[in-house]
């Protein structure tokens, strides 16, 4: 799993829509420290969390399940734009099918648990796709047989408000491990500066 944050909002957007509500804009210092404890204070201790709306995060996340996927969608107030089955099965069609003990060659196309039975069994469910999608069966057709752990990808917008229930919640050791792994690759990706806002919502395992 790779996740790449491309964009997001600067801290100093957060603040001037926090001071347009008391038009105290002659107290900011440009998204700097007071800027900053401003935000925590109203948007985290004042739990005024809808000014945190105003701070916007784009990532790009790569080799996630469609089980993963199938979570996301759970989570509303979030903008993904995913990587098209109708449009990309065709890198299947001009392979040879894989060994079902080829489990470096299938990671390429699903995502491995470790499980032998079940990785075994969605390299099979990758071959059967295969050997329908090269008797010409088109993919809007075939692509009910994708296994649920089939590679997929997406570019993914959401705001820190959102987030921050998001990596409380994925980071969470009840959560399915592979989006708890997006929780804390998505906090890791967050600028420095902004990490303070998300500190005490990514669980910490030494708190148990």
């Amino acid at each position: 799993m790779e996740v790449t944050l491309m964009h997001h909002t600067p801290l100093d957007v957060c603040a001037h829509a926090i001071r347009t509500c008391w038009q105290s804009f002659d107290k900011s210092d440009e998204g700097g420290e007071k800027d900053k404890a401003l935000i925590d204070r109203v948007g985290n201790k004042y739990k005024h969390a809808s000014t945190l709306e105003h701070l916007v995060y784009t990532f790009y996340v790569k080799g996630i399940s469609r089980a993963l996927l199938q979570e996301l969608a759970r989570h509303r107030m979030a903008s993904p734009s995913v990587k098209s089955t109708r449009y990309t099965l065709k890198e299947l069609k001009n392979i040879d099918p894989f060994k079902e003990d080829d489990y470096e060659s299938a990671n390429k196309f699903i995502v491995l648990t470790g499980n032998t039975l079940v990785d075994t069994a969605s390299i099979k469910a990758l071959n059967n796709l295969q050997a329908i999608l090269k008797e010409g069966i088109g993919n809007d057709i075939a692509k009910f047989c994708l296994p649920e752990s089939y590679k997929t990808e997406l570019t993914w917008t959401i705001n820190a408000r959102s987030l921050q229930n998001f990596i409380e919640l994925r980071s969470n050791k009840s959560a399915l491990w592979e989006i708890r792994k997006m929780a804390q690759k998505l906090y890791t990706a967050l600028p420095r500066e902004h990490q303070y806002l998300f500190k005490e919502k990514i669980y910490d395992e030494k708190h148990d």
